[in-house]
Parts: C-alpha cells; sequence; structure tokens
C-alpha cells in the first residue's frame, strides 16, 4: 500500500533525491547529473506514489516493472531506490568505487529493485517491450514503466521498439519521454534532430500524451490516462530541465556527463536545501 503523499510531500521528496544525485556523483567523481535531476521528479512519482513495488517483496512476480532505458542516469534511481527503502541510503555515497555495487549503469543482479541492466541506448525500452509483453501472455496486470532520454531516441533500436510495442498491442507499458533538449555534444536539435517526437510515436501506433516533468498533477494525469488507453502503449512526453534544482546545472549540456568538485558541491546542497526549507522541512 502506498503512502498517500500530498504533492508538496512530493516535491520535497523529490528534492531529497536530487540531494542524493549530487551526493553520489560528488563521491564517486564521476557521473551524469544534468538528465538524472531532469528525471527525479517522474521516478519520484513512479516509486513512491503510483507503482505496485515493495522493498520487502522485490522480486513480487506481480509487481510493476520499471526500466530506466537512459541507464547513464543511474544517480536518479538509486536516488529513489535509496528513498523507498529498497537499498541504505548511506551505500549513496559509494557511487562508482572500485568495491560498490552501485556501478556507473543499473546492475539487475547486484543491486535492490532494478528489473533490467541498462547503459546501451536503445536496449532499455526493447527490453520493458519484452515485460510487457510477457504480462499479456502469462495474462498478469502489472504495468511495465520506462523512462528515456531524447538524445536515445537518436538509436535506430528505439523505434523498432516503437514499432514492436504498437504491433503487439502493450498497452500496459506507459514510456516517459525525458525531453530536455540537450545530449552530450549538445542541442539534440543539432546533433541528430529526432524531432517532432510525439508526431513520430504517434505515427508509430503509440497514445500521446504532452506534460511539464517536474508537475505532480501533470504526471500523475498522465500516468492515470495511460492506464485507461487499451490497445495501443502510451508515450509521455515529458518537457523537462537538464539539470533541474541546481542552478548552473540547469540547461547546460556541460553537466550531461561531469561530476561538481567541493565547491560546486557545496553550492548545489546549499540551493537544494534551501528549496526544501521553502517547502517547510524535511519529506516524510
Amino acid at each position: 500500500m502506498k503512502l498517500a503523499y500530498s504533492s508538496e510531500e512530493l516535491k520535497k521528496t523529490a528534492n531529497d533525491i536530487r540531494i542524493n544525485i549530487v551526493e553520489s556523483i560528488h563521491c564517486g567523481g564521476s557521473g551524469h547529473p544534468g538528465g538524472s535531476l531532469s528525471a527525479a521528479d517522474i521516478l519520484t512519482y513512479l516509486y513512491l506514489k503510483e507503482m505496485k513495488v515493495d522493498p520487502k517483496d522485490p522480486k513480487n512476480p506481480d509487481r510493476d516493472r520499471f526500466v530506466l532505458s537512459k541507464g547513464h542516469c543511474s544517480p536518479a534511481l538509486y536516488g529513489v531506490l535509496a528513498e523507498a527503502g529498497f537499498i541504505p541510503k548511506e551505500d549513496i555515497k559509494t557511487f562508482r568505487s572500485a568495491d560498490s555495487y552501485l556501478q556507473g549503469h543499473p546492475d539487475m543482479k547486484g543491486v535492490c529493485g532494478v528489473d533490467m541492466s541498462t547503459g546501451s541506448l536503445g536496449q532499455g525500452i526493447s527490453a520493458a517491450n519484452g515485460m510487457a509483453l510477457a504480462g499479456k501472455l502469462d495474462h498478469k496486470d502489472y504495468r511495465v514503466y520506462a523512462i528515456l532520454g531524447d538524445g536515445e531516441s537518436e538509436e535506430g533500436q528505439v523505434w523498432e521498439a516503437a514499432m514492436f510495442a504498437a504491433h503487439y498491442k502493450l498497452d500496459n507499458l506507459t514510456a516517459f519521454m525525458d525531453f530536455n533538449g540537450l545530449q552530450i555534444d549538445g542541442e539534440v536539435t543539432k546533433v541528430m534532430n529526432p524531432t517532432p517526437l510525439d508526431d513520430k510515436f504517434e505515427a508509430f501506433g503509440w497514445h500521446i500524451i504532452r506534460i511539464d516533468a517536474h508537475d505532480f498533477s501533470q504526471i500523475e494525469s498522465a500516468v492515470e490516462e495511460a492506464k485507461s488507453v487499451k490497445g495501443k502503449p502510451t508515450l509521455v512526453l515529458a518537457k523537462s530541465v537538464k539539470g533541474k534544482g541546481v542552478s548552473f546545472m540547469e540547461n547546460q549540456a556541460g553537466w550531461h556527463g561531469a561530476a561538481p568538485n567541493k565547491e560546486q558541491y557545496e553550492q548545489a546542497i546549499s540551493e537544494l536545501d534551501a528549496y526544501l526549507n521553502e517547502l517547510g522541512g524535511a519529506a516524510k
């Protein structure tokens, strides 16, 4: 049974997850903060309010599934798994250490709560398709969720997966496109323009929902609408801010894959702490 998180509590928890993200990447000395921060609100809503998952029974065959297709943003996934009770919060500081189980990309064999090992872009959404199809074949009512990056959509395998999901009418699959507009080499529209992503997925046979990725009421509405759709998968095109929550990281492609130094770390934590105070203090 999920806690009755209010919008304010979700905001606080998402902020805590952003602190986890910054903490882990600073301690690890490497990682991908920009896209991790932009996806934090979606992950917060899915794990803390929506998905049927239980850290005491993480392999329950009837659980909902989640696949982080943009696997390099593992700090966001580890951050939410820590807040949801799947992994100890103190382990966040071991990120990317030689003896840590928290690798740079999610490892389903080593991290409690991770449903699929990802990293090679395009493969995660393909695996999510398989989980959704398996649910159909087994007559299960679980749902499958995935987050893709907009830069990831430049991979051909994404479009093979899009075709597959529509062909098999995977209406138990909801994919969020983290549309922050930036990838490692700059603006996605200048590197290899994948837009209009909504029109393209719609042409492939998907139901399309457009939201602000940082508005919990819109995230909730999108999830509920997707559950009502029959006969086709749903893409939620979520307009986001890369580096959301840390002023000097926001909308900066340079923070796609860079770790903050001591001064930058302290500034980032100070900003996130200040925002938490604005919200009224710690989350429950």
